[in-house]
C-alpha cells in the first residue's frame, strides 16, 4: 500500500475477517471500546450494527488515531435489494438517510472497479424494499461523520448484496459474507490503492483565515486538518466569501469547526 493510511470500517466480524488476514492487521488489545487492528498502513475498526454505533466508531478511532493529511477512509458492508444476486459488489454515488431524508454525494473522482448504486440507510432491517436501491443500516452515518475528517473522494463505500426478496436477511450466514468480501479482496485493494495515490497527490492550499483562526483559538493537529479543511470548502461554497471573524464569538476551537460545518452544512451543495 502506499504509505498514505487507510482507515477501513465494518460493521460485523464476518466483513472484516477476511480484512484482517489479507492485510496482516494485528488486534490493538489495549483497546477496549471497539475492535480495532492495524498495521503500519492500515487501520480497521469492526464498530457493531447501526448508525449509532458507526458513527461512534468512526470518531473514536479516528480520534485515537489521527491521519497526518487527509486519509481514505472506506466502509465495507452487506446490503440488500429486491432482486439483485447474492455477492453482487457495488460502490456508492448516493446515500440517503431514511430518518432525517439527507442525502450525501460521494464524489467518485476515480472509477470504481465496480458498478455503482443509489443505497438507503434506515434504522431496521427491511423485510421488504420499497425502490431500487440498496438497503442497509451505517452507510449515512459513516459517510456523515468521516466527511468531518477528510475529503469526499476519498469517502467511500463498497457494499455486497446479502440479502434480496428471495433470500431475506434473517437467513444470512456469517461464513458466506466473509467468503464474499474474500473474494472481492483484490477489487477492494485496488480501489484503496487509487484512492491512495489521489490523495497522496493531493495536496490542499492553506485557506485563507487558516492562520488567524489557529492564531486566535488553540487547536489540536487533528482540528487544525479539520479546519483547513473546512475552510476550504467553504471558500469553494461561498466563491470565496470573507469569514468576519471579528463577529465570531466562540470560545474554543470545537466552537468553531462546529460553526463552520454549520455554515457550509447550510450551503445548497449536497455531500458536504
Amino acid at each position: 500500500m502506499p504509505e498514505l493510511h487507510c482507515y477501513f470500517f465494518a460493521a460485523l466480524p464476518c466483513e472484516a475477517k477476511p480484512l484482517i488476514s489479507h492485510f496482516k492487521l494485528k488486534k490493538e488489545h489495549s483497546i477496549t471500546a471497539f475492535t480495532i487492528y492495524r498495521n503500519a498502513d492500515i487501520t480497521l475498526t469492526v464498530t457493531g450494527i447501526g448508525k449509532s454505533a458507526m458513527a461512534a466508531g468512526v470518531a473514536y478511532t479516528m480520534a485515537l488515531f489521527p491521519a497526518p493529511r487527509l486519509p481514505v477512509m472506506l466502509n465495507i458492508g452487506i446490503a440488500g435489494h429486491s432482486s439483485h444476486q447474492l455477492g453482487a459488489v457495488f460502490a456508492l454515488e448516493k446515500i440517503t438517510d431514511q430518518e432525517t431524508g439527507r442525502s450525501y454525494y460521494p464524489q467518485l473522482v476515480i472509477s470504481p472497479p465496480c458498478p455503482t448504486h443509489t443505497l438507503v440507510t434506515v434504522a431496521q432491517a427491511q423485510a421488504n424494499y420499497a425502490s431500487d436501491s440498496l438497503y442497509e443500516m451505517e452507510a449515512s452515518a459513516f459517510y456523515e461523520t468521516a466527511i468531518r475528517f477528510s475529503s469526499s473522494e476519498l469517502i467511500q463505500c463498497i457494499k455486497f448484496i446479502s440479502d434480496n426478496k428471495h433470500n431475506p436477511s434473517t437467513q444470512i450466514k456469517p461464513a458466506q459474507v466473509s467468503q464474499w468480501v474474500s473474494d472481492a479482496l483484490p477489487l477492494i485493494e485496488k480501489y484503496s490503492k487509487q484512492l491512495s495515490q489521489l490523495s497522496s497527490l493531493e495536496q490542499p492550499s492553506i485557506a485563507v483565515s487558516y492562520a488567524e483562526i489557529i492564531a486566535q483559538w488553540h487547536f489540536t493537529n487533528s482540528e487544525k486538518i479539520q479546519l483547513n479543511s473546512l475552510l476550504n470548502k467553504r471558500n469553494i461554497l461561498t466563491q470565496h466569501k470573507p469569514l468576519d471573524l471579528a463577529r465570531m464569538k466562540q470560545t474554543s476551537a470545537k466552537e468553531v469547526l462546529n460553526f463552520l460545518r454549520e455554515e457550509v452544512d447550510g450551503q445548497a451543495f449536497g455531500g458536504f
